[in-house]
């Protein structure tokens, strides 16, 4: 029983760790905005869309997947064995549980994004990389809006 209690938190450590690291992720969406943007002036300007390309916009690599998987794989290894056996499992679960939560945090974190290139009405052409949140196509007019930090989207 020791060892399926051990487990059972292992995994709800994990749990909590994958929720916590989602919901840290900044949005790169073009249709949210963070709370320094909110009511503040913003550059537009307008262009059309020349190209629009599927990507994807790689996940967050914090040390907090690392440690979370690190506790839980520690917890785990912890089950197995005993005596100095016991320690290097420990040990070993610790490392496995630490790379493991790194691979997570970034595939949970990671999003489908857009890669745009807009010719701004100026003639000067542009890329944005936004999450794939809006649906545009080569000719639609968008407007370009650029905070005073340089965050650009790129919007109907």
């Amino acid at each position: 029983m020791k060892t399926a209690s051990a487990i059972a938190r292992a995994l709800m450590l994990l749990a909590a760790a994958a929720f916590m690291v989602a919901g840290c992720a900044s949005s790169r969406s073009g249709e949210v905005y963070s709370r320094d943007h909110a009511r503040q002036a913003q550059n537009v300007m307008a262009g059309t869309v020349e190209s629009v390309k599927h990507i994807i916009i790689e996940g967050t690599k914090t040390p907090v997947g690392t440690a979370a998987g690190g506790v839980a794989g520690g917890v785990l290894g912890s089950t197995v064995g005993s005596g100095s056996g016991r320690t290097v499992a420990t040990v070993i679960g610790a490392l496995a549980g630490a790379a493991a939560g790194t691979a997570a945090e970034e595939g949970i974190t990671r999003k489908p994004g857009l890669e745009i290139v807009v010719k701004k009405d100026s003639g000067t052409t542009i890329v944005v990389v936004q999450e794939a949140d809006v649906a545009l196509a080569p000719g639609d007019r968008v407007r370009i809006i650029t905070a005073a930090d340089g965050t650009t989207r790129v919007s109907r």
